[in-house]
C-alpha cells in the first residue's frame, strides 16, 4: 500500500472562530454535529483532502496535523518509535470503526497513522 496523506485537522483553542474563519474565507462547510465536538470540513471539492478542526487542550498550541493513511496502526507506530518518534495517543479504535494514533516525529510535529474500518470505504472527513 501507498501511504497518502488523507486528511488534515485543525487544533484549535477557539474552534468556532476557526470554523467560522476558514468557512467565511474559502466558503468551506462545517458540520459540528457530532458529541464528540469534532468540526468536520467539507472543502467543497473533489481535488485534495478534506479535514476538520478540534478543540485544542489546554495544555497544547494551536496547530495542524495530517493523517497518513496505513495498513497497520500498531506496525506504523512500533516503526516510526523506533526512527524517534513520540507516541501521544496509543493507537485507538474509533466509533465508526476506524483506527488511529497520533505521534510526535523526531522534530516535535505532529503526525497521525490513520487506517480505515475494513467494513465499507467511505471518505475520511
Amino acid at each position: 500500500m501507498a501511504n497518502p496523506v488523507t486528511q488534515f485537522q485543525i487544533l484549535s483553542k477557539s474552534p468556532d472562530e476557526t470554523a467560522k474563519f476558514y468557512s467565511t474565507l474559502f466558503g468551506w462547510t462545517v458540520d459540528a454535529n457530532n458529541p464528540l465536538g469534532y468540526r468536520r470540513i467539507d472543502t467543497g471539492s473533489n481535488e485534495g483532502i478534506q479535514g476538520g478542526i478540534w478543540p485544542a487542550p489546554p495544555q497544547a498550541l494551536n496547530f495542524v496535523q495530517f493523517f497518513v493513511a496505513v495498513d497497520d496502526v500498531k506496525a506504523s507506530v512500533k516503526r516510526a518509535e523506533e526512527l524517534g518518534a513520540k507516541l501521544l495517543i496509543p493507537p485507538t479504535v474509533l466509533p465508526e470503526g476506524d483506527e488511529m494514533a497520533v505521534l510526535h516525529d523526531p522534530q516535535g510535529m505532529s503526525f497521525s497513522v490513520w487506517r480505515r474500518a475494513l467494513s465499507e470505504p467511505r471518505p475520511l472527513a
